[in-house]
């Protein structure tokens, strides 16, 4: 008699949580991947879109993709969601797309 095995893979939807201490420093989970950042704007891929970080002297200071998490400093200004977690095609930036 055949035994039959079945597999089941669970994928396991992160937890996409943002923290954000004096507009100063954040700490975001949930984060897939990082599409861009410079001083002005950091763009993040999460679990529950693409997440735009604007502001003055922005930099990451830890990124752990493996455990999805970043953590930022600087200024912030806004933070503003989009729908969508795929990067950009062509390496166009998210600004162009969103103006297209």
């Amino acid at each position: 008699m055949w035994g039959i095995v079945i597999l089941e893979e669970k994928q396991h939807k992160a937890v996409h949580r943002l923290q954000l201490t004096d507009r100063r420093e954040g700490s975001i989970t949930g984060v897939k991947d990082v599409q861009s950042f410079d001083e002005k704007e950091i763009s993040l891929v999460t679990e529950a879109g693409i997440l735009l970080v604007k502001g003055e002297e922005l930099h990451v200071t830890r990124l752990d993709l493996e455990k999805q998490e970043v953590d930022i400093g600087g200024k912030v200004d806004s933070l503003l969601y989009s729908q969508g977690t795929t990067k950009a095609k062509g390496g166009e930036g998210v600004l162009k797309r969103l103006f297209q």
